[in-house]
């Protein structure tokens, strides 16, 4: 069975052209009214007649993450097998569908997602700041999930199989604009594999409710913190190898050097006197072979991606009628 989950807040007049487009593959959708101002879930339930359609209702508004996750739980319960996520404006083709949901189909991955950069001649249409923004989100969300093989974070285009999001912490979930990150850093602590399909993208004259300037600060900050909790996850808690190491002596090599340096520059300013060949080699020694450690530890990082399909090694539910 696979399901479909539409979260919408202010997409009243774009969600019945994203109903209508949803082929016979997808045997539920869940459309979830995130307390919407515009009334989107009456709006579908008067105008809709696809009998595949049902309508869930947040109380109060969670963002896209909480109603991302409201329909993940009802489509787990109603017996999906895999979860596609697709937004309510218009800027996804629910006719890729198919090609987003088939590396899970062939078992070849636990989680797939959009990528609208793989085709260099459909990235004229996209928005110059939202180039640029997505270019900076993708490193930072490699470096705090850890999969170097992936681009388009925020692309909210994705297919889960249903097994693999049970296993998720769904309560330690972002439930704002920063969740596609969020998941990402998720997925990665239980080492599921994780996919692009690439697929263009459609820009019209819909209203993003994403405020670059509103969100960048918080993006960095958590950013930070799921970095660290990945390198204390992947290299101290779950596991120790050489990486490990080059980790800690690598950054403490580059901290001595930097302090050293630092204070005997700042000494030979004050006193007018150079420092000697000497003090500058136990200078710059220690900082010349850190850089070496930290890039070595990274060059391991980034062969360190999952790649055994994590939904295979789980207890299989049958899927409900």
């Amino acid at each position: 069975m696979i399901a479909v989950v539409i979260p919408c807040h202010r997409v009243k007049y774009q969600i019945l052209g994203v109903l209508g487009t949803i082929g016979p593959e997808c045997n539920a959708i869940y459309v979830v009214d995130d307390a919407c101002p515009e009334q989107t879930g009456d709006h579908v339930e008067r105008e809709c007649r696809d009998p595949r359609v049902r309508v869930i209702r947040n109380p109060h508004n969670l963002g896209v993450g909480g109603a991302t996750l409201a329909g993940y739980a009802a489509a787990i319960e109603n017996g999906a097998r895999i979860i596609v996520k697709c937004d309510g404006d218009g800027q996804m083709d629910p006719a890729m569908i198919p090609r987003l949901i088939h590396p899970i189909q062939a078992g070849e991955a636990d989680y797939c997602k959009g990528n609208r950069f793989y085709d260099l001649a459909g990235l004229e249409q996209m928005p110059t700041l939202r180039l640029l923004g997505n270019s900076l989100l993708s490193f930072l969300t490699k470096l705090s999930s850890g999969y170097w093989n992936i681009f388009d974070p925020t692309n909210g285009f994705t297919a889960i199989h249903a097994a693999v999001a049970r296993a998720l912490p769904r309560e330690k979930i972002a439930r704002g604009f920063f969740f596609e990150s969020d998941m990402l850093f998720r997925l990665g602590t239980l080492r599921a594999v994780v996919c692009d399909v690439p697929m263009p993208a459609s820009y019209g004259d819909e209203t993003s409710n994403l405020r670059i300037g509103r969100i960048a600060g918080q993006f960095a900050r958590k950013h930070v913190s799921n970095t660290a909790k990945r390198i204390f996850y992947s290299y101290y808690l779950r596991n120790f190898n050489i990486a490990s190491i080059e980790i800690v002596v690598g950054f403490a090599l580059l901290a001595f050097g930097f302090w050293f340096g630092g204070t005997h520059w700042l000494e030979g300013i004050r006193n007018n006197v150079p420092q000697t060949s000497g003090t500058v080699m136990v200078a710059a020694l220690p900082v010349i072979v850190g850089i070496q450690m930290v890039l070595a530890a990274l060059s391991y990082d980034l062969q360190n991606i999952p790649r055994e399909v994590m939904h295979k090694r789980l207890a299989p539910e049958p899927d409900k009628p």
